[in-house]
């Protein structure tokens, strides 16, 4: 069924192209369309899409950049390592209004005002991306999106040009993620982008590169001159769910990995034989776990396509090594007495300059660094 639906409107687009050969550019309406974040993860951000419309030929066509095909078989692996195709779609606006009627979502549409060849090139530069190859893309979170791809076009063929700063001072990408995560309340999601995207998020974004988020291309485009004129013809809300009042925003990790780090540390006092049993299994579990997150970090940095997940400062308390040691936790070799005095430096030295580091580290491992670093100590004594 989908096959067949994607058949029609590639026809329907086949038949808006040849008509449009035929008529004045005149007759068409380029828009952009920005959709509200949502409630869930993957739309925490947003969405961008381009809106053609023909006066002539009834036409009502949505290009969307950020879909891709759920039913690979090799979906999980794909995405996992930076692998998976997204791609260009099209669907008549009714269809794309459907996912945000449902959620209850905003849609804002803003009217381009573009010359008769301008609209004549991002037209041809849609149907060309639709027919050809360039259909597909490897998706990267910051710099090949759906709203990268829609700004790269109107950069290119529209002359978008903003004429103010869309975002204060020494901004960056991680400072523009978390502006979402906290709106939303998401204290968890922020601790897991957090941990898996490394120091290249923290990178301070001029004024294109902050439009890769759909609120801020909107606000570009609302701001550009092209022409000398106005960037829009008009803006109006398609869809309009009132205002939305922002979730209260705890920081729930730093205040439950701060409650388990003080239980572990007073249950580590006692000397009786049932507290250093406990300690001993719960310092080998501490051990794997830190070590089996490390190895996940330098596999996200060396063993994917995922730019963004380079250069990961987390390893310096997420020690891959701590994997083969958890090994010997309860055999005490002499060498963890150094391995221990190594690593009890690294976790110091990682508290004392955790906010002056290249990568701004969540605070909620605050004091799951600061257990590590109490636990070595106490097995290098041991």
């Amino acid at each position: 069924m989908k096959k067949i639906s994607l058949l029609f409107l590639l026809l329907i687009v086949s038949f808006f192209i040849k008509a449009n050969g035929q008529n004045s550019p005149q007759h068409l309406r380029i828009s952009l369309l920005t959709c509200a974040p949502g409630d869930e993860l993957y739309s925490t951000f947003g969405h961008t899409a381009f809106r053609i419309t023909d006066s002539v030929t009834l036409a009502d066509i949505v290009y969307n950049y950020g879909t891709f095909d759920f039913d690979d078989p090799d979906f999980y692996m794909k995405f996992t390592r930076g692998k998976l195709d997204y791609m260009l779609s099209v669907s008549t606006l009714q269809q794309f209004m459907y996912e945000y009627q449902s959620e209850n979502r905003d849609v804002t549409e803003q009217v381009l005002n573009l010359s008769d060849s301008q609209k004549i090139s991002i037209q041809k530069a849609l149907t060309d991306n639709l027919m050809g190859p360039a259909r597909y893309y490897k998706y990267d979170f910051l710099y090949n999106n759906c709203t990268t791809r829609a700004r790269d076009l109107l950069i290119k063929y529209a002359g978008l040009r903003s004429e103010k700063i869309l975002v204060p001072a020494k901004t960056s990408f991680r400072n523009m993620l978390h502006e979402y995560l906290d709106k939303g309340a998401h204290p968890w999601s922020k601790l897991g982008i957090d941990l898996l995207l490394g120091s290249p998020i923290d990178k301070i974004v001029n004024v294109p590169q902050s439009m890769f988020l759909p609120d801020y291309l909107m606000k570009g485009v609302d701001s550009s001159v092209q022409r000398a004129e106005p960037a829009l013809v008009s803006q109006k809300t398609l869809l309009n769910k009132g205002a939305q009042v922002s979730a209260k925003n705890y920081n729930w990790p730093l205040y439950l990995f701060g409650a388990f780090a003080i239980i572990i540390a007073v249950i580590s006092f006692p000397e009786n034989k049932t507290a250093k049993n406990f300690t001993r299994f719960f310092d080998t579990l501490l051990f794997f776990l830190t070590g089996l997150i490390g190895c996940l970090l330098l596999f996200m940095w060396f063993g994917t396509d995922h730019k963004s997940c380079a250069a990961n400062y987390n390893l310096l308390w997420a020690l891959p090594t701590n994997l083969i040691v958890s090994l010997f936790v309860w055999k005490n070799p002499p060498w963890l007495y150094k391995y221990f005095t190594a690593s009890a430096v690294i976790y110091a030295a990682t508290l004392v300059f955790w906010f002056w580091l290249p990568q701004q580290l969540n605070t909620g491992f605050i004091p799951f660094t600061a257990l590590l670093l109490f636990r070595t100590v106490r097995l290098r004594k041991n």
